[in-house]
């Protein structure tokens, strides 16, 4: 156990100035904090969602919900005033809880970015309190504000002054890809540690018993198309309790279905630096490439198409149903375009899980899809680290570090294009379930990225000896 000379038992805090339940770096950086530093944690951050159970039910841990500021009245009449004005709230509303409402911590590790007022606040409480700062650089903030703004716009330019002011104030610092180590070495003057993403061990591939209880509790979500009937909502008709669209319970045991759909998930913030148009438009390709490989033109009866499916029938490409999680401002558009799409044999479904039922999904699915692409182009998605670590393969968009992570026929595959993607999904998924070679070699490659490091032991080699040597 951490303690001080005087036996006090060592604090830290961590801030997060948005939805902690979103933040799954910083959930694990808490756990570890408590478990492998052996320090309580006072988690600063925004409500929301609620983090993974074995957080909130940590007894080191205590979380400390801020209110988040909304000025969406001031924002249609000046959006820089508004920007201005909900920084300064935010500072003043940091500073109290990091000053004056939670007990004095030894270390603060803040998430960045966003970086404004964030490292502000953080670096008045360290030096108002007698503590040290970590930074962890998940990313850069002024290049996500350049997405908007672009990076020439006078906003950007003094973010980015802020960022690199306070960023090199830190006792210490952490980031997650060597490029972006180098990028701050370099340009920044900041010594930072790579600490790369890992999922902790509650992502795992799920057992047959965790998938067809997850299915059977998503059923009604599973069947229901998001606008016209399509080739998985005529499931919806099954009554039999002890089956759902994936698998089927007879004599007690549990076994996957033959015709089952190919379940391919994708997490997505819906923001503007993930392209969701490439997987829609990969999924229209890889819909109309079957038909044509099949034979089938436009005056076929679809609806029969999907009770023989129903049925039992198998066709040498199976069916495929995208479950994408994830809140975010561009989820309305895609939802409407995906309404609009007609498709044969492919389905989406958008849905928000709960903490503990996203890494059961994970470890159910057959493929993982990210759009990530990088503002900054020196970050890595984290959700492609929980797919690896149910042992799930991926296809990945690509940018510049992405291979720090995607092993190119080995866990994964890269795309650049829609095309590309459909081209992916193509050759993955011909013969599914059973002769689908190449699926099932990345299948074996993810799992044993899955098997060889987890969060802890990335953590206590690069992030523990950081920690102890700031706070003394």
């Amino acid at each position: 156990m951490a303690a001080s000379a005087a036996g006090r038992r060592k604090r830290a805090a961590v801030v997060v100035l948005g939805d902690i339940g979103r933040s799954p770096r910083m959930q694990y950086h808490s756990l570890s904090l408590a478990n492998q530093a052996g320090m309580e944690v006072d988690i600063v951050a925004n409500g929301g969602s609620d983090p993974h159970l074995s957080v909130r039910e940590n007894p080191s841990i205590h979380i400390h919900e801020m209110k988040t500021v909304k000025l969406t009245g001031i924002s249609k009449i000046s959006g820089a005033l508004a920007l201005l004005l909900k920084a300064a709230i935010q500072f003043v509303m940091l500073a109290w809880f990091l000053c004056f409402k939670i007990p004095r911590p030894d270390v603060l590790l803040v998430q960045n970015p966003p970086s404004v007022p964030t490292l502000a606040a953080v670096k008045l409480a360290s030096w108002l309190r007698g503590a040290k700062f970590i930074v962890d650089w998940h990313n850069f903030g002024y290049t996500l504000l350049g997405l908007s703004h672009g990076r020439s716009h006078i906003i950007v330019k003094i973010y980015f002054w802020f960022e690199k002011h306070f960023g090199r104030m830190a006792d210490g610092a952490l980031c997650v890809t060597k490029a972006m180590q180098h990028e701050l070495a370099q340009n920044w003057g900041i010594r930072a540690t790579v600490l790369y993403d890992q999922s902790p061990d509650f992502f795992h591939p799920a057992s047959m018993i965790e998938k067809h209880g997850l299915f059977s509790r998503l059923g009604n979500t599973i069947c229901t198309a998001m606008g016209n009937a399509d080739c998985i909502s005529v499931e919806k008709e099954v009554e039999d309790m002890d089956t759902t669209v994936f698998t089927s319970k007879i004599d007690g045991g549990i076994f996957l279905k033959p015709n089952r759909p190919a379940l391919i998930v994708s997490s997505t913030s819906w923001t503007p630096d993930e392209d969701f148009s490439i997987l829609l438009e990969a999924a229209l390709m890889y819909d109309r490439r079957v038909a044509a490989t099949l034979g089938e033109d436009d005056s076929m009866d679809e609806g029969q198409l999907w009770i023989d499916i129903k049925n039992g029938k198998q066709f040498v490409y199976p069916r495929l149903l995208f479950i994408i999680t994830g809140k975010g401002p561009d989820r309305k558009k895609y939802e409407d375009q995906i309404k609009r799409l007609k498709l044969r044999r492919v389905a989406f479904r958008t849905m928000w899980l709960a903490s503990e039922d996203y890494p059961v999904l994970l470890g159910s699915a057959d493929l993982g899809v990210s759009l990530h692409t990088s503002s900054s182009g020196l970050d890595l998605p984290m959700k492609v680290v929980d797919m690896f670590g149910c042992g799930l393969p991926v296809c990945a968009a690509s940018f510049s570090c992405i291979e720090e992570l995607v092993k190119v026929n080995k866990n994964g595959l890269l795309f650049s294009t829609s095309s590309e993607l459909a081209d992916e999904l193509m050759m993955l998924f011909k013969g599914f379930p059973e002769e689908c070679t190449a699926l099932k070699s990345l299948k074996e490659g993810a799992m044993e990225t899955a098997s060889s490091s987890k969060w802890s032991t990335e953590w206590e080699t690069n992030a523990l000896p950081l920690v102890n040597q700031v706070s003394g």
